[in-house]
């Protein structure tokens, strides 16, 4: 206990081993090493009756319903001989029949791989090659991808049409039918362990081509136990799903974390402003989790939204994906005073967890990404000299705790230089830590610009940018250059009506930065290139920049 002693009850530091701790209450993880995490959530004891309800029909999914669904369809997949440690692909757009697979597969200590619908038949096919799965799920809207980007593979379809909507298509069932079937008592279960492999998912790759990432049972268990400590939940209530479930936001979320609490979810296949806002007004919605893009465009149109929607029983809005800006916080808290404002920082190498805000108070830290997660201890390690650093000081983060990977899939490499043999994530993330423990995120390492030897994090640059009156948007990139290696250049959208010129954007900057920091190119563009999460696409920018050169 001589540990404890010495930790700064304000910051969570330990002096003697430069760790910060969590400061909030520690997780209650199973003592039992064999359980999978299906088993897990179907376990917990709530008084929630609808599951899921498909916002497009008004179609209901109950608790019962669910799990017999799960277990009809687990039955079936054992049937067609699925077995432990196989790996199933799911392609499909969000629907309520999405975690009854995921579920499925994971009962069974088989692997569920996700893919995102709108990814190429290649790159579709680069993940079926690396991950192997032995079958699929789908939707017949997207079938004719599948079977370009892999012939061979076995097909469940998860709409109920009968006819193979395609010739060749090789497809062996359909999930209606898979969930009819009664689980028989003479099956034999495989016995699945905490460390055995649940999910395969493949991170965006910002740092190059994208990965598989491992998780484990115990991973997606102690992700459940903290998604149920932070949203205050009861069986009451009822949240929009609207980011995708196959990313690791919408997974741990909807398809696993609050099914153990009773509350129900209302899913949308996509994202639509309309849909959604009349989705909380039907629904009676509480809780409303986002990505910033979209959070932003409720508070650029508030007055119109308020007139045309109710929307009062929204109570809180769980933003993931990038730190929201003090005008952004304040502006949404005047526009919709009741609605409470949560933040989450993850990565899918950590199970989507990682730190967060939960109260207003603590998201009125401007631009926190929160207090480390329930269990989760962090380092800040300076990139060039590998010192441990202490409080208000800037460095890598590094994360450790029971929701880390395994490791990447068949990727040794990569898995050593992420994860080292004590079992921290080097996040790739440039941070530091306050004397309070709040997290600030300054940039990703991998996107810093080197100018002279100085580094300059574009996020910084990219916030001042976004305080001037005349900038909609903006995003900084590394620009070549043969004397100072790479300087700042920002790519700028104009507000409608705005005469805003290259050099009145530098002087802007100049005047407020440093010297090395300033930017020395601009160019004017019509929108910034985002992903689905709001993160920057600074890849696609650095190519339209030095494809001129």
């Amino acid at each position: 206990m001589m540990e404890e002693q010495q930790i700064d009850q304000r910051s969570g530091f330990c002096p003697s081993n430069s760790v910060f701790y969590s400061k909030r209450k520690p997780l209650p993880l199973p003592p039992n090493n064999a359980l999978d995490v299906t088993t897990f959530i179907s376990s917990r004891a709530h008084r929630g009756t609808t599951a899921f309800i498909d916002a497009a029909t008004g179609h209901h999914l109950s608790y019962t319903q669910l799990w017999r669904s799960v277990e009809g369809v687990a039955a079936s997949l054992w049937d067609m001989g699925i077995r432990k440690g196989n790996v199933v692909l799911l392609l499909s757009p969000n629907s309520i029949d999405f975690p009854v697979v995921c579920l499925a597969v994971m009962s069974l200590g088989a692997v569920i791989t996700t893919t995102n619908p709108l990814n190429t038949t290649r790159e579709i096919a680069k993940q079926i090659a690396d991950s192997k799965p032995l079958l699929a799920f789908t939707t017949s809207l997207l079938l004719p991808k599948l079977t370009q980007a892999a012939p061979s593979l076995p097909i469940v379809l998860m709409d109920a049409t009968t006819h193979p909507p395609i010739p060749n298509a090789k497809i062996v069932a359909t999930l209606h039918d898979m969930a009819q079937k009664e689980p028989s008592a003479q099956r034999v279960r495989e016995r699945v362990e905490l460390d055995d492999t649940a999910t395969l998912l493949y991170s965006s790759g910002t740092t190059g081509p994208s990965k598989g990432v491992l998780s484990s049972h115990r991973n997606l268990i102690a992700m459940v136990q903290i998604v149920l400590g932070r949203f205050h939940v009861g069986d009451t209530e009822t949240y929009i799903c609207t980011v995708p479930m196959f990313h690791i936001y919408g997974l741990v979320a909807f398809a696993t974390g609050l099914l153990a609490s009773g509350s129900t979810i209302v899913v949308l296949s996509k994202f639509e402003m309309h849909d959604m806002l009349s989705a909380i007004q039907r629904f009676s919605a509480t809780y409303l989790p986002l990505v910033p893009p979209i959070l932003v465009a409720m508070l650029n149109n508030a007055d119109a939204i308020k007139k045309k929607y109710d929307i009062k029983s929204l109570h809180w809005v769980l933003s993931g994906g990038a730190p929201l800006s003090k005008e952004v916080i304040e502006g949404f808290v005047d526009k919709y005073p009741n609605v409470t404002i949560l933040q989450g920082y993850g990565l899918t190498e950590s199970t989507g967890v990682g730190a967060s805000t939960d109260s207003l108070e603590e998201s009125r830290r401007y631009g926190t990404a929160g207090l480390l997660s329930p269990g989760t201890q962090a380092m800040i390690v300076d990139p060039d000299s590998g010192q441990s650093l202490p409080v208000n000081r800037t460095g890598e983060l590094w994360l450790r705790g029971p929701t880390i990977m395994k490791g990447y899939f068949s990727n040794e490499e990569a898995t050593t230089s992420t994860l080292d043999s004590k079992g921290w994530l080097r996040t790739g993330d440039v941070c530091y830590i306050d004397s309070d423990g709040f997290i600030f995120i300054v940039d990703r390492l991998k996107e810093l610009i080197k100018y002279k030897g100085y580094q300059v994090p574009p996020a910084e640059l990219e916030a001042l940018l976004l305080t001037h009156d005349a900038i909609l948007d903006a995003a900084v990139i590394p620009y070549p250059d043969k004397e100072a290696g790479q300087f700042p250049m920002a790519y700028v959208v104009r507000k409608d009506g705005s005469s805003l010129s290259e050099s009145q954007v530098m002087n802007f900057v100049a005047e407020q930065v440093a010297p090395y920091k300033r930017i020395r190119k601009v160019a004017f563009i019509s929108s910034i290139p985002k992903n689905p999460s709001g993160k920057i696409l600074r890849k696609d920018l650095i190519k339209l920049a030095t494809s001129k050169l």
